[in-house]
């Protein structure tokens, strides 16, 4: 059950990378499109910046959106750390 859970969430950060990737969100775009609260948008970022991923939150004419830079380099297994 916990190794399910730990995927889930694994799941959700890989998702993430690739909704900023795809285009520019803001935190109440990708709640909805990840199925999760604003403040769990903001512990995913946090979590992936902690993880080497250059993502800043620019303004534009739609408001705030978070932008991702770059990514760190895969470690070789399929699985970014």
């Amino acid at each position: 059950m916990s190794y399910e859970r730990s995927r889930q969430i694994e799941q959700r950060f890989e998702q993430a990378v690739e909704l900023i990737t795809q285009n520019s969100h803001n935190a109440r775009e990708l709640a909805e499109a990840l199925g999760v609260s604003q403040p769990t948008v903001q512990r995913i970022v946090a979590e992936l910046r902690r993880r080497g991923h250059i993502i800043r939150v620019v303004r534009d004419e739609h408001g705030w959106r978070y932008e991702l830079i770059s990514s760190p380099p895969s470690s070789g297994n399929g699985v970014n750390v």
